[in-house]
């Protein structure tokens, strides 16, 4: 499985960015260990020097911790990972808003839109 980047933000930031994802949709359990750095290399078509600074990254921000001879593992700490889900939350929001000033509209015109849809599709 490789992954087509987009050209405007750097590939790790994007990486990062998808195990991260990953572990709040719970498709990466806690306290599961992660693939090796040369394999997550090859199954996302990067280099491994890319993966090892996303793998450094994950850790800084104490998602992982590496056990010296065994791999990485995801946290078992539930309260990063809760943590982790409000950061991203408030992260998209203060994006949606940026958006949509950008664009001009105003938060009531959105709000509408929203009830419209979410009328419509759910």
């Amino acid at each position: 499985m490789t992954i087509d980047f987009l050209r405007d933000k750097p590939i790790y930031t994007q990486l990062v960015e998808k195990i991260c994802g990953d572990i709040i949709r719970g498709n990466r359990q806690l306290g599961e260990k992660m693939p090796s750095v040369r394999e997550y290399a090859v199954e996302v078509g990067v280099n491994v020097n890319t993966v090892q600074r996303v793998y450094k990254e994950l850790e800084q921000m104490k998602l992982t911790e590496t056990k010296r001879g065994q791999g990485t593992y995801i946290t078992n700490d539930e309260a990063v990972i809760l943590t982790l889900r409000e950061q991203m939350k408030e992260k998209i929001v203060e994006q949606f808003f940026y958006s949509i000033e950008e664009y001009g509209f105003t938060k009531q015109e959105i709000i509408e839109q929203l009830q419209k849809q979410g009328g419509e599709g759910n």
